[in-house]
């Protein structure tokens, strides 16, 4: 059950890392867990297990901020077609060893490319995730995490205001 939480441990410890773990209730509400946590919501990485429509064996893991909503159609091109999809609560438990909610903003398996929105990693030193567990967090540095993950750093975020965004306004 904990496995994936000392698998993080492990990682983090090994990379000396800056981190703390904080305990707390099992919490689905990512408003009320980054409250428990003492973050904000936009520091909370939430990552999100997709595959591309149509093909059974592409898998993103998906970490965005969050406070920020996912464009399929942007995590479909980065895993080479045209949308992606969320995978059930099955598949996401048997490729991540985790349920939906405790999913960390690593990836342990070969076969899922890890990537993470730009957005976050400006925004925030430091981000927040569940770890494995939902009775667990982390709060890790933000330039230790992508030391470790080594992500495809894309934005993958619907555009609040992308009718009347300027090509080339976004750098």
């Amino acid at each position: 059950m904990h496995e994936v939480f000392q698998r993080l441990v492990s990682l983090l410890d090994s990379h000396q890392a800056r981190y703390r773990v904080i305990l707390h209730p099992a919490e689905g509400q990512s408003a009320r867990v980054a409250e428990i946590r003492g973050t904000e919501p936009g520091q909370g990485a939430k990552a999100m297990l997709c595959s591309l429509k149509g093909a059974s064996d592409v898998y993103g893991l998906v970490i965005l901020s969050g406070d920020q909503k996912l464009d399929m159609k942007k995590v479909g091109a980065a895993l080479g077609g045209k949308k992606a999809q969320l995978v059930s609560a099955e598949l996401a438990r048997e490729l991540t060893g985790c349920v939906i909610g405790a999913i960390p903003p690593l990836s342990f398996d070969p076969r899922i490319l890890l990537i993470v929105d730009p957005q976050l990693i400006e925004r925030y030193a430091q981000i927040a995730f569940n770890a494995g567990r939902l009775d667990a967090s982390m709060v890790l540095d933000t330039q230790d995490y992508l030391r470790i993950a080594q992500p495809l750093l894309l934005s993958v975020t619907q555009d609040p205001e992308s009718a009347c965004v300027q090509p080339g306004s976004l750098g």
